[in-house]
Formats: structure tokens, C-alpha cells, sequence
């Protein structure tokens, strides 16, 4: 008994890392900046204006690649579901037997039977997400319809830990405001992360042994 469990306890202890390492398997380039293409060299034909003109209606309005754009997370998400059900059946059958006779010796509770079935269910799963706050980001390449690819992530080290957000997603240039903002809930294809490491995120986790033996639990 205790070999296997000798064993069970090397297999749980080789399995966690690379249980841990395929969870967060994002590369490490992933929301990485990106940063503006080099101008192209000026060719020398004596004029005064040259290339990169920029209409005066679009501003100071993020549009080309390696510009900034703010996006703003309003993320709020509710779900709730439930459900519940009730059957209920019953039956009786009772014969009063003759009182005189070669039948009179049965009694009335020998030919009398009833039966009840009942049943009740109720289910209930609720969930709600709320992330608000502010990250830039680069765009990282405009597609030929106009939507531009951004990315990128923000870092925060406080004194028992680090808070990392990172976004990447498609918006479009419509939806850039003057101010270079955008709601998080105009980003096509969002895939937001925050993550934490730290004392207090490792506090909020279970053990590597716990988690391998709820895995193999068949409770």
C-alpha cells in the first residue's frame, strides 16, 4: 500500500508542471508592442512637400501601424439559468370480500393495496464578470477593409505581487474616437487575460497534490 502510494505521489509530482505549463500556454510575443514602420527615404526631386500626407478632418487619429490606441474595458457580463420539475402519481384498489360463504374467511385488508410515486427537482447556476479600466495598446497591422489588429498588455508590480492585463482584438477605424478611445465592447475577436502571480494569488489556488487528487477522485 504504501509503494503505490509512493508512486502515485512521483506520477502526481512529474504531471503537475506540465499540468501547469500547457493551462497558460500563451508565447511570450503574443501582446507584445509593435512599433511604426521606418519612413520611407525622401526622394530628391527639389519639391517642398513630399509624401505622408494626412487628411485635416482624421487629426491626431490613430490609423496607421505601430500607433497608440486606448481601450476602454466596460466588460460586464450576467448569465443565470434555472429550472425545476414536479411529477406526483397515485393508485389504490380495494375489494370488500362476502361476509358469508367459502370466501368469507378473507379479511379486507388482505385484498386492498395502494401505491404513490412522487418526484421534485430543482436546478439553479448563476455567474456574473465585471472588469473596468484603461489599457494602450499598438496597432499591430491594418487589414485592407480598414479594421486594424491591436494589441498589447499592461504590467502592474506591487510589493506581494504582479497584475498583468493584456488584450488583442480587431477594431475598426470608425470606432476610434477623437480622443484615440475605444470601448472594450467594439473589439471583434477580444481576447482579454488578466492574470496575477504572487503571495496572494498563489494563497487563492490549491496545492499541486490536492489539485492532482481531485483529478483522480471518482467522488
Amino acid at each position: 500500500m504504501r509503494r503505490r502510494l509512493s508512486e502515485l505521489l512521483l506520477v502526481a509530482a512529474v504531471l503537475a508542471p506540465v499540468g501547469a505549463a500547457a493551462k497558460d500556454d500563451v508565447p511570450d510575443d503574443a501582446f507584445a508592442p509593435t512599433a511604426p514602420a521606418a519612413p520611407a527615404a525622401t526622394p530628391a526631386n527639389g519639391s517642398i512637400f513630399q509624401g505622408g500626407y494626412v487628411p485635416l478632418t482624421s487629426g491626431g487619429r490613430a490609423g496607421r501601424v505601430g500607433d497608440i490606441v486606448t481601450i476602454q474595458l466596460v466588460e460586464r457580463t450576467i448569465a443565470s439559468k434555472s429550472n425545476a420539475a414536479a411529477t406526483e402519481r397515485g393508485g389504490s384498489l380495494g375489494l370488500t370480500p362476502p361476509s358469508t360463504g367459502p370466501l368469507s374467511f378473507f379479511s379486507p385488508s388482505d385484498i386492498g393495496m395502494s401505491g404513490g410515486n412522487e418526484f421534485s427537482g430543482k436546478g439553479q447556476a448563476s455567474q456574473s464578470n465585471q472588469l473596468a479600466g484603461e489599457i494602450s495598446v499598438t496597432i499591430a497591422e491594418i487589414y485592407p477593409n480598414g479594421t486594424m489588429l491591436v494589441k498589447g498588455e499592461k504590467l502592474v508590480t506591487l510589493n506581494r505581487g504582479d497584475e498583468r492585463l493584456q488584450i488583442s482584438g480587431i477594431v475598426r477605424a470608425i470606432d476610434i474616437g477623437p480622443d484615440n478611445r475605444v470601448p472594450s465592447t467594439r473589439v471583434a475577436d477580444a481576447n482579454i487575460r488578466y492574470v496575477g502571480k504572487g503571495e496572494i494569488a498563489r494563497a487563492s489556488r490549491q496545492g499541486w497534490l490536492q489539485r492532482f487528487f481531485n483529478i483522480i477522485s471518482p467522488f
